[in-house]
């Protein structure tokens, strides 16, 4: 057994544990070495929602790691946003993608992506709209 600085005996496996900021995990290990979500070509942005799919599979542990696990216990209360569960997850934004892309293969999760702002109405037919009902 090795000795911690302050001379005491330190366990095997605690030079990935820091006191002041947790478990040490790099990223890539997470992901197992992906830097991009699998083979759906879903893209997720920021602000693309993620929901629980209700008729979905739970995560097996033979698939997803606890870092999956995590993602879909935050989406089990409401849905959330991509960079809701990074914040949420204490993960940072490319690994939630990663770990995102395989629970969409696994069907555990569904993301919609928001509406681009050349779909939605204009702002002046919105108005008019809200006048014509205020006139009734």
């Amino acid at each position: 057994m090795t000795q911690n600085p302050d001379g005491g005996p330190r366990d095997p496996g605690s030079q990935w544990y820091d006191g002041e900021a947790g478990p040490l995990v790099r990223p890539y290990a997470m992901t197992g070495g992906r830097t991009q979500p699998g083979p759906t070509g879903v893209r997720f942005d920021l602000i693309a929602l993620v929901a629980l799919d209700p008729g979905g599979p739970e995560p097996d542990d033979a698939a997803c790691g606890p870092e999956h696990r995590t993602l879909v216990e935050l989406c089990r209360t409401e849905t959330q946003s991509v960079a809701e569960l990074a914040a949420e997850a204490d993960l940072p934004v490319g690994v939630v993608r990663v770990l995102l892309g395989d629970l969409v293969e696994l069907g555990c999760v569904a993301v919609s992506r928001p509406v681009p702002p050349a779909h939605l109405p204009d702002e002046r037919i919105l108005r008019e709209v809200i006048d014509g009902l205020r006139a009734l």
